[in-house]
């Protein structure tokens, strides 16, 4: 999208979109895993965010990878292993 575009509001308003939820959430090791992946080009981005309540604060990480997909589904279900596997990895390291 040009720069006058966005300056004047034209074009679609999901272009350029970050991410948005897609899915249901899942829990894993204590962590809520919400899939997240969004439109780069004709593809999908791999990207979910990962949340967890410590010390009575929920702390966030925006996991995101550089895999693209052809379809949100597929980028949804990539997105929830590669978080699962970032987790299982690092643990509440992600937040620090």
């Amino acid at each position: 999208m040009s720069f006058w575009k966005k300056l004047f509001g034209g074009g679609s308003s999901s272009e350029g979109a970050g991410p948005a939820p897609h899915g249901e959430a899942v829990e894993h090791k204590g962590f809520t895993i919400q899939p997240a992946p969004y439109k780069e080009g004709s593809e999908y981005q791999t990207c979910a965010i990962i949340s967890k309540e410590i010390g009575g604060v929920v702390k966030e990480h925006r996991m995101i990878r550089a895999d693209r997909f052809p379809s949100i589904d597929l980028a949804a279900e990539q997105a929830l292993r590669k978080a699962r596997q970032t987790i299982d990895e690092q643990g509440e390291a992600i937040f620090g």
